[in-house]
């Protein structure tokens, strides 16, 4: 297999050239997890994948508790379906909350001050509440539970990873959080062996061709766990090598037509996110543009033929948006033209007219 077929099986299966969902929850559950530290970004990671859809149409899916913003994995935000938001978080935060024992010692955190965080909030949030999290703190402190010097946030992160707490909708343009019982009833138990091999396909599925590697990235485990998720579902995949890589993929994997394609990114989408291993789709001499002074930051790409080739920025007014163009190398008119027409889809999904400035 070349480069170029990995890539486009990546655009095809990560649902970005190729669009079978047909809502947000669909999605979510295909890919098994969408980063979402970037709400905007992350709820454009939907749209995108879902032809014709609006802002709005990703804001109901959250009202109607159908996907869920949380931290399953790497201690990072990720919208979930709601159908999966606790065996996910069973089955990847222990691991999480274990190796965040040193920082929680540094912030002299311990069993006690998450027990009484825990029954404090519960008692404020139960019957369907939901809180911005300047309420939580006020919660907390009012009982003498300091949140300052990255305190509570680690607090919350807990609570969420203890499956207690999740975000809930957004509040003028604040995140507020509800507890999980209340806010997600129902949802599927998957346990041990069948979690990881579930995950593991999910992910294979979605993001292939992946090698094991970009599978240990992605979900945070153990690279003998992984090893055992993977080795559970090596029937449906194919094994593929490229470069003295093994890379596994769906089986019966689909045949795609190389057509020129161009698609803009928002910076913490799961094509870029997705894999440990970066430098298929985007040349190292411009690494340091998608994520400037190496700050965690990454940048909204624009994608041509599935490598990156440009950075893009949205500004917003009133009832417009304009779109600011920062390619590599300068595009042809034929580029500016495709450029052109996915930044209308982009005005159409916020509901703005939209200009390009190149």
């Amino acid at each position: 297999m070349t480069l170029d077929e990995i890539i486009l099986l990546r655009l095809y299966n990560q649902q970005i050239s190729h669009n079978p969902s047909k809502s947000p929850e669909d999605v979510v559950s295909w890919m098994g997890a969408i980063q979402a530290q970037d709400y905007a970004g992350a709820k454009w990671s939907l749209g995108l994948r879902l032809p014709h859809s609006r802002e709005a149409d990703i804001d109901e899916a959250i009202a109607r508790r159908a996907i869920v913003r949380t931290w399953p994995m790497r201690g990072t935000l990720h919208f979930v379906a709601a159908d999966d938001v606790r065996w996910m978080l069973k089955l990847l935060t222990p691991r999480i909350i274990s190796g965040s024992a040193g920082r929680n010692r540094q912030l002299e955190l311990d069993e006690t001050i998450f027990n009484k965080s825990h029954d404090l909030l519960v008692r404020a949030m139960e019957g369907g509440k939901q809180l911005m999290r300047s309420e939580v703190y006020a919660i907390w402190e009012n009982a003498d539970i300091t949140t300052a010097g990255q305190r509570g946030i680690h607090i919350i992160n807990y609570l969420a990873q203890k499956q207690v707490l999740c975000h809930g909708v957004h509040n003028e343009k604040q995140p507020t959080y509800a507890l999980l019982d209340e806010w997600i009833t129902v949802s599927k138990n998957l346990e041990g062996k069948e979690a990881l091999a579930e995950l593991a396909l999910r992910y294979f599925k979605s993001h292939g061709p992946a090698t094991l590697n970009d599978f240990v990235w992605w979900s945070g485990l153990k690279i003998s766990d992984a090893k055992e998720g993977l080795n559970a579902v090596l029937t449906m995949l194919e094994r593929i090598e490229f470069d003295g890589k093994m890379y596994w993929v769906e089986a019966g994997r689909p045949e795609i037509n190389a057509g020129q394609s161009i698609f803009l990114l928002p910076g913490f989408d799961e094509y870029m996110l997705g894999y440990t291993d970066r430098t298929l789709l985007l040349e190292a001499q411009h690494a340091g543009k998608i994520v400037p002074g190496n700050n965690g930051m990454f940048m909204p790409t624009i994608v041509v033929d599935g490598k990156v080739k440009g950075l893009w920025k949205r500004i917003l007014k009133k009832d417009k948006i304009s779109i600011e163009i920062s390619p590599f190398e300068k595009f042809t008119k034929a580029k500016i033209k495709l450029i052109t027409t996915e930044a209308k889809k982009y005005g159409n999904y916020l509901g703005r007219s939209v200009s390009l400035i190149d």
